[in-house]
């Protein structure tokens, strides 16, 4: 079969279940499994989510929020694909590509696969029918399998310690930082399987505006930084040259220094390293009981002058 990945986590699960070899073009941003730097790219990302002033300062970062990511019609229909994978739901880690349309488009007779996750039974069940749709049913039912018991170690954990008298931490995750968004999709669902309690998101909606004023109303205990699918050392660097929100000594966790800097791929791909991303998130919110359970460089504390 010949399989084109629009989107990153079509790819982790493609070669998640052993279709590597299979894939015969990719998204531009699909940077996991590293090996797959030989198979050509069928997007092109958006080459900046920021937006500067005239002195170089970081005024808006708007990467969570806006599409980043277009699709080649032409390149894909050169790579005569049986099955094309995408995702659409979200709109900035999403690209859709449609059969129909002007000479050189996808041929009809293209399977087109748009995976829909909300959830982190969402994501199973995703992983399940790309098995399905690609007659790897066994090797995505033994994923899907695998990911529920790691799940179960930390949920169980995590039961242990609040029965213990560890109560939930409140949690803000913003998915967007200038203007800053709430946490949507999965991810609320991801805190609280890691023993968290996320205030301002919504579990299975999409990220939405909110404002640095509302953070600091809510007040969390613990503020994790998690920009729409940009790796940690990206955003960083972002962070570090946009100006500091007027609210940010107000809120709780910016004083005691429970602001912490998270791997959105973790957090925006709903695919198999979501698991990872609660493995991540349990360690950041109780490092007392949760050791070495993140992905190595997988986060940092952010801690501001």
């Amino acid at each position: 079969m010949r399989i084109v990945s629009l989107v990153p986590v079509a790819t982790e699960i493609l070669c998640e279940i052993g279709l590597a070899d299979e894939l015969v073009g990719i998204s531009a941003d699909s940077d996991w499994p590293s090996d797959l730097r030989e198979i050509p790219h069928v997007t092109r990302i958006d080459p900046d989510p920021a937006t500067l002033d005239g002195s170089g300062r970081l005024v808006a970062f708007t990467h969570g929020i806006v599409p980043g990511l277009v699709a080649d019609p032409a390149a894909i229909a050169a790579l005569a694909p049986d099955l094309v994978v995408t995702q659409s739901r979200c709109r900035a880690c999403g690209v859709l590509v449609r059969p129909a349309g002007p000479p050189g488009a996808l041929r009809s007779e293209i399977t087109l696969l748009d995976l829909e996750a909300t959830s982190i039974e969402g994501i199973f069940n995703s992983i399940t029918t790309v098995g399905a749709m690609t007659e790897t049913e066994d090797e995505a039912v033994d994923l899907v399998e695998s990911l529920r018991i790691r799940l179960g170690v930390i949920e169980e954990a995590v039961e242990r310690r609040r029965m213990s008298g560890r109560r939930a931490r409140r949690v803000v995750a913003l998915q967007r930082l200038l203007p800053p968004a709430a946490a949507g999709h999965w991810l609320p669902e991801q805190i609280r399987r890691a023993g968290g309690w996320e205030i301002l998101g919504e579990a299975g909606g999409l990220a939405a505006p909110s404002t640095w004023e509302t953070v600091a109303e809510v007040d969390p205990e613990v503020l994790l930084l998690i920009p729409a699918d940009l790796r940690i050392n990206v955003a960083r660097t972002l962070w570090d040259r946009a100006p500091k929100p007027d609210a940010w000594d107000e809120i709780a966790a910016v004083r005691s220094g429970q602001v912490f800097l998270l791997d959105s791929p973790y957090f925006s791909r709903p695919g198999p390293r979501a698991i990872d991303g609660i493995e991540l998130l349990a360690e950041v919110l109780d490092p007392d009981a949760f050791i070495e359970t993140s992905p190595p460089g997988s986060w940092t504390p952010l801690y501001l002058a």
